[in-house]
């Protein structure tokens, strides 16, 4: 029987529509004849969810198992003895109620696969397994339900439904995706714009990499050795050398010059240890690439070209960008360099560009972290060199006629003792002792062709040659591994003084650190192992690189304590003792830096809770006072017009009647700026911009205000400007309100607006006592009131809401000082466009339409 094929609508974030889109793809189904069902739906309540299901034949779900008797399974039995060609199942991470069939539904989904029944199924990224802690940090909240992520990538088709955060707001705003109770307290916390982007960007960049897993597969099982242009990858070879930003810039603006390119690093490191690159330039370099975009690849290998274009040709590149060498002219006689080696061996379907910069020619220099050990290949060198050495100078002695002496003889064959300590050490410089020792007893010292030595003189050179050569051999090869220690205590050094440096000053994250520990020891991965107590189980607290982390310290390569109940675990291979040293000041780093890490989120819910509580106290306070006040009005002047004890006059009932009105406005402006403060937190203030004139809507603003207490000029000359009316009215009410309480009885409060440079201004001006530059931020903020208010009352959000409305538009609102006193609010806005043709205002009757708008008089209004 053939398995089923699996496709997955994934969601960006709750609420985008991917069931809404899985009902809509079984409905095309249908009309084509395909016998398709509908095994489980949550709807939710949404009613044009809900609508989509009339039409589709539902299989019934199992009773009730939950205890308010609301929860239903798919009955996978029904489906099963059913067996429809495709069948729907809504949430594919959903937990089954205990005593289901399976404990998960993708469990369930797996079972209609094998038995050959097509499914169409929904997932939201936020319930992907390996995302489950990245979204915790994003949105704070932990998905408890969760689907391996193989079970999705297995899938034959995956779509993305996608919405952007601004339309999904909308759509939680209209009550579209949860009940209205429920909208305000899912805008302010989960649904946040940031949060909302942040999951876009982590679906978009799963899909993307699913797209590219697809391709490489497709590739393989096609034998596609060729690479594929579909978009430019740009490989940039790195040594861990200077020119390393020069390279990356430069392919930066290669990958900026075509759609979608994208920029690797990679630095390919020797299997011996630590690296040969300084590790500060190196994380310097990484830090470049990842600004401009790009992502920054560890490989080890011992052939660096071929270790290049297998990378090169592994994620299908199509250029790779390389540095001119460092070498001097005459280190050429070793070979061609990685460069022209890479350029040859590309092939043409991979561009190799060579780059100039300013290290040119300038010489490699000593490695700064190799380690005390001589690789491979130079200890057979040594080897060649002691062995075969002695022998082809044995044959080239032999055809010379000239006699040189047994003196000459025995320092040239010193000569070859000192090469091989030189390259290989000791070993070979004792065997290239020894076998030029038997070499000059045969051929060179008489009699000739025997073991025996005729002169006793020739004995004491022979063995005075084997002495010095030892001698020499152990001086050279000491002196080599005390220079190669050194250099490793120097690397050491570098990266300790530069990994406490970061992490001291914080510039260290847990992944980033680990990612530095896997690349400053070549190894696959690198995890941070923890437990409450000795015999509670492992937990990994971060991990770094592709490999598989291990699920406890003895699993691992190389594990390093980090404290009572803590562990660094790598894998890969297995790592030197000398390592080890570096190794442990890694693992208490980390362990510093989780701890930091988790302080500093103490500290940030700290902080949000004293605000939170901050807030509440403020509120808290001007409803009790406040609010109270005018209620407490309104209330003695309602009982008394009820009361039959007092008979009122017209003039009295109107009096009462007035404060009641009074009261009322008031109260209804207070709770007004409440709301509005709230609208601004949860960020669904959705302004509607066009082209108003501020001579219609500033006077608007002025309604409220005592009569004669506001002097007005807007010149009729002012360009319209590009916002929301009923916006800037509020904005402006709530800005002259303020002036006004604050002015002097006998002073009155000026507004008046100019234009410059593309903006419009509007101009608050009082003077109030004024407010110190310390405070002049302060004022902005929420339930904040500067001083004692001489008149009137209110909360303290007139300013803040103002200051949300303004940006909201686009524009700014911030306070100056007034020259002579008081304190000037100044509203900037943006200015509309010039027309093509002049606008045309309404003119106020004093003005004769005959004069020109350029030399109309401005306009001065007292209210």
């Amino acid at each position: 029987m053939a398995r089923g094929t699996l496709r997955i609508y994934l969601g960006a974030a709750p609420g985008v529509g991917k069931t809404y889109a899985m009902l809509a793809e079984a409905h095309r189904r249908v009309e084509r004849g395909t016998d398709c069902v509908v095994a489980c739906v949550a709807h939710h309540g949404r009613p044009r969810t809900e609508a989509l299901l009339h039409g589709l034949e539902q299989v019934p779900c199992r009773p009730p198992v939950h205890q308010d008797g609301t929860r239903t399974e798919m009955d996978v039995d029904a489906v099963l003895a059913r067996r429809p060609q495709v069948a729907l199942v809504d949430e594919l991470a959903h937990a089954n109620a205990p005593g289901a069939r399976n404990p998960r539904r993708w469990q369930d989904v797996q079972e209609l696969l094998a038995a050959g029944i097509d499914v169409v199924s929904t997932v939201g990224i936020q319930h992907l397994e390996s995302l489950g802690d990245v979204v915790e940090s994003i949105t704070g909240v932990r998905e408890p339900e969760t689907v391996p992520d193989e079970m999705v990538r297995r899938a034959d088709q995956i779509e993305l439904v996608d919405m952007s955060p601004e339309a999904l707001r909308r759509r939680m705003a209209h009550g579209n995706i949860c009940r209205p109770d429920e909208v305000d307290a899912a805008l302010s916390n989960y649904f946040r714009p940031g949060n909302l982007t942040a999951l876009r960007e982590l679906a978009l960049l799963w899909v993307a990499d699913r797209a590219d897993e697809y391709l490489q597969r497709y590739r393989s099982e096609h034998d596609v050795s060729a690479i594929w242009g579909s978009r430019e990858r740009i490989v940039v070879g790195l040594t861990g050398g200077p020119e390393g930003r020069t390279l990356i810039r430069r392919a930066a603006r290669l990958a900026e010059k075509g759609a979608g390119g994208e920029v690797l690093a990679v630095y390919i490191a020797r299997s011996e240890g630590l690296t040969s690159a300084s590790p500060k330039e190196l994380a310097v370099q990484r830090t470049l690439v990842e600004e401009l975009g790009g992502t920054f690849h560890h490989v080890v290998g011992d052939d660096i070209p071929a270790a290049l274009l297998a990378f090169a040709r592994g994620v299908n590149a199509t250029q790779i960008v390389l540095g001119s060498s460092r070498r001097k002219s005459w280190q050429y006689v070793f070979g061609p360099g990685v460069g022209a080696t890479v350029a040859r061996d590309s092939g043409p379907d991979l561009d190799v560009h060579i780059v100039t910069h300013d290290e040119v020619a300038r010489g490699r220099g000593l490695p700064v972290a190799r380690g005390a050990r001589l690789g491979r290949s130079r200890i057979a060198a040594g080897w060649l060199v002691g062995l075969a050495g002695p022998v082809l100078l044995t044959l080239l002695l032999g055809h010379v006629d000239v006699d040189l002496g047994l003196t000459n003889d025995m320092l040239l064959f010193l000569t070859l003792t000192v090469a091989a300590a030189l390259i290989g050490g000791l070993l070979p410089a004792v065997a290239s002792a020894a076998a030029g020792s038997m070499l000059l007893n045969w051929f060179f010292t008489p009699p000739k062709h025997q073991v025996t030595i005729a002169d006793p003189k020739n004995i004491l050179a022979l063995v005075i040659f084997v002495g010095v050569a030892v001698a020499v051999a152990s001086v050279v090869d000491l002196a080599a591994r005390r220079t190669h220690q050194a250099a490793r205590l120097r690397a050491e050094s570098e990266i300790l003084s530069y990994l406490a440096g970061n992490v001291l000053r914080g510039e260290t994250g847990l992944e980033a650190l680990l990612e530095r520990v896997r690349e400053t020891f070549g190894m696959e991965s690198a995890a941070l192992l923890e437990r409450e107590s000795d015999v509670a189980p492992w937990t990994c607290a971060g991990r770094a690189g592709p490999g598989r982390s291990p699920e406890r310290p003895e699993h691992a390569d190389v594990d390093v304590p980090a404290g009572d109940h803590m562990a660094l675990a790598l894998t890969g291979r297995v790592l030197p003792a000398e390592d080890r040293r570096v190794l442990a000041a890694f693992a208490a780093q980390a362990a510093v830096v989780l701890d930091r890490t988790r302080l500093r989120e103490e500290a940030d819910r700290a902080r949000a809770l004293a605000e939170g509580n901050r807030i509440r106290t403020a509120l808290l306070a001007a409803v009790s006072h406040d609010l109270r006040t005018p209620l407490a009005g309104i209330k003695a002047s309602v009982s008394s017009l009820r009361s039959d004890d007092v008979a009122w006059s017209e003039e009295d009932r109107a009096e009462l009647l007035a404060g009641i009105e009074e009261g009322a406005d008031r109260l209804d402006h207070l709770v007004g700026n409440l709301l509005d403060m709230s609208r601004l937190r949860t960020g669904t203030v959705l302004p509607l911009v066009r082209d108003t004139d501020l001579d219609e809507v500033v006077p608007m603003a002025l309604v409220g205000v005592p009569e004669g207490s506001v002097e007005l000029d807007i010149p009729e000359t002012l360009p319209f400007v590009r916002v929301d009316a009923g916006l800037l009215e509020r904005s402006v009410a709530n800005l002259v309100e303020n002036a006004v309480k604050y002015s002097p009885p006998d002073g009155r409060v000026k507004v008046f607006a100019s234009a410059m440079a593309g903006r419009v201004e509007v101009r608050v001006v009082d003077r109030g006592p004024g407010v110190p530059d310390e405070a002049k931020e302060r004022i902005f903020e929420p339930f904040q009131r500067y001083g004692d208010a001489p008149r009137g009352a209110g909360v303290g959000l007139g300013l803040a809401v103002a200051r949300g409305f303004a940006e909201a538009m686009d524009g700014t609102l911030h306070a100056e000082d007034t020259p002579g006193g008081g304190l000037t609010m100044v509203l900037g806005l943006r200015a509309s466009p010039a027309p093509a043709e002049p606008l045309q205002r309404a003119v106020p009757a004093a003005v004769p339409p005959a004069v020109p708008p350029a030399v109309r008089p401005e306009r001065q209004t007292t209210w």
